[in-house]
């Protein structure tokens, strides 16, 4: 019986990660060590069809592997991407439909083979009627077969996987059990990046060895030279850099993550300010983007120390996903010290910043799927919006819900952001508030959650509204281990 990853099996269905998640949960589909079965997915989902895939018309995101191997005789000339495209759609189908009825005749050559086995263990006299038996049941199974209403939809399936296949490879980690995709040419390592995950890594360049992991089982390809050398015995063993390679075929993967926010090194970086937006008199957005060598790593909702090349410095929380580490955002709020002057009175696009960190530990439990309530007051938004965008990328939470109280409506700068997330995730919820009242917002959560014990609460905002919201939570019967907080100046 064929199985399929959750990300495949999710991106076959046409369904988040999370809802797939959901469904196993509930005991609709069954799994096998972490896996589906094509035929259990189908039962989940009959309405999965070739014909209705978008990923057919984004030819341009097929892998490109930029060397393919020539034929002995010369020279071989590639197709247009299209005519290939078109070609590898009739040979999958046809394969498929082959695949499809040489396992549906193995599955029910095994049915006989134990029946027959049965037939052995009975007496001489019982034979004859096990026999008639068995004729009976061998034509039911065919005639249902023949009577299938869709007997197509297998090898449909096959198809539209094959297809996935060449357009993105899923990579599986080990031992974490992580997964995700590769695309493009992109390499594996800016892939995990994208998908969330922290592999291991220094310089992203193919110095350092920092991103060294053991291929498992799959193919991969070099997509650039790297001046760390791997030994004679390493690379035997399957060790590749990373960052310096893509995957041709699906990957298990056997490599080291950082789970912990103390376990990321300090790193310093002198990056560059790409653009400043006024979102208000007294609020400006920076967007910072460092060299195309150095990547901050972090983790979603953790801060980093802002250096002009005047000297004047400020902490200042991420506002971005740890997805784009080279692109940057933050918030300033205008305060009475130097920095604020500098940042609204003369700081200007390309300028040099120096960018420290990570540091705090406000951080995702990205391993755990229940719902997942963002709370945020004022510019507590800033680790906020980090930890949602983190959570959109993973696609490993059931369901999310922002409550942003600020103190007057134009203060919801980020409110088309949340705005778009809610029109474009069933299982995300946005709502806007004004009240400044912890009461208020608790009885906004008792209203909009059913079970407010199983979801995760994390709290962002000025420290004494902070405090009040935790003491309501932890009244509201919420364990203490499932609140997470980070207290900003405003």
């Amino acid at each position: 019986m064929d199985y399929l990853s959750l990300s495949r099996a999710a991106r076959l269905a046409g369904v988040t990660r999370a809802e797939l998640q959901a469904r196993i949960r509930r005991g609709e589909i069954p799994t096998f060590e972490g896996a589906v079965a094509v035929n259990d997915l189908l039962r989940a989902y009959p309405s999965v069809s070739l014909a209705n895939d978008d990923a057919l018309e984004r030819t341009t995101r097929i892998k490109a592997l930029a060397h393919p191997k020539l034929h002995a005789g010369g020279e071989t000339t590639l197709p247009d991407p299209e005519v290939l495209l078109s070609r590898l759609h009739g040979l999958s189908a046809s394969l498929a439909e082959r695949v499809s009825r040489l396992e549906s005749a193995t599955e029910l050559l095994d049915q006989i083979g134990e029946q027959v086995d049965e037939l052995c263990r009975l007496p001489r006299g019982q034979l004859e009627e096990s026999l008639l038996a068995l004729r009976d049941w061998l034509r039911g199974e065919r005639a249902r077969l023949a009577a299938e209403s869709n007997p197509d939809q297998r090898a449909q399936l096959i198809v539209k996987d094959a297809f996935l296949r060449l357009m993105a490879a899923n990579v599986k980690l080990i031992p974490s059990g992580h997964d995700f995709f590769v695309e493009g040419n992109e390499s594996i390592l800016e892939a995990s990046v994208r998908a969330g995950l922290t592999l291991n890594y220094g310089c992203s360049s193919g110095n350092c060895g920092g991103c060294k992991a053991r291929v498992v089982s799959g193919e991969t390809w070099r997509l650039r030279e790297h001046d760390y050398v791997i030994s004679e015995r390493e690379k035997a063993m399957g060790y590749i850099l990373t960052c310096s390679h893509t995957a041709v075929t699906d990957l298990v993967l056997e490599a080291a993550e950082t789970n912990r926010a103390e376990d990321l090194p300090h790193q310093e970086i002198r990056a560059s300010l790409r653009k400043l937006e006024r979102l208000g008199p007294d609020l400006v957005a920076l967007s910072i983007q460092t060299p195309r060598t150095q990547t901050l790593r972090f983790m979603a909702g953790q801060r980093a120390l802002l250096t002009l090349e005047s000297g004047e410095s400020r902490e200042l929380p991420i506002a971005s996903c740890p997805c784009n580490g080279r692109h940057l955002w933050f918030y300033v709020r205008r305060q009475a010290d130097a920095f604020s002057e500098a940042v609204f009175d003369g700081l200007r696009p390309g300028q040099l910043v120096t960018v420290s960190g990570p540091l705090g530990d406000f951080v995702l439990r990205d391993e755990a799927s229940e719902p997942a309530i963002f709370i945020a007051h004022g510019d507590g938004i800033a680790p906020i919006k980090s930890l949602i965008e983190h959570a959109v990328s993973i696609d490993h939470i059931e369901s999310f819900h922002l409550y942003w109280d600020t103190p007057y409506p134009e203060a919801h700068h980020q409110a088309q952001w949340g705005r778009a997330l809610r029109d474009a995730l069933d299982n995300f919820g946005f709502t806007p508030l004004m009240s400044g009242r912890v009461e208020d917002l608790i009885a906004l959560i008792r209203a909009d959650l059913t079970e407010p014990a199983v979801a995760r609460f994390y709290v962002a905002g000025p420290a004494e509204w902070v405090r009040a919201m935790r003491a309501a939570l932890l009244a509201l019967g919420i364990e203490v281990e499932r609140i997470a907080t980070e207290e900003t100046a405003t």
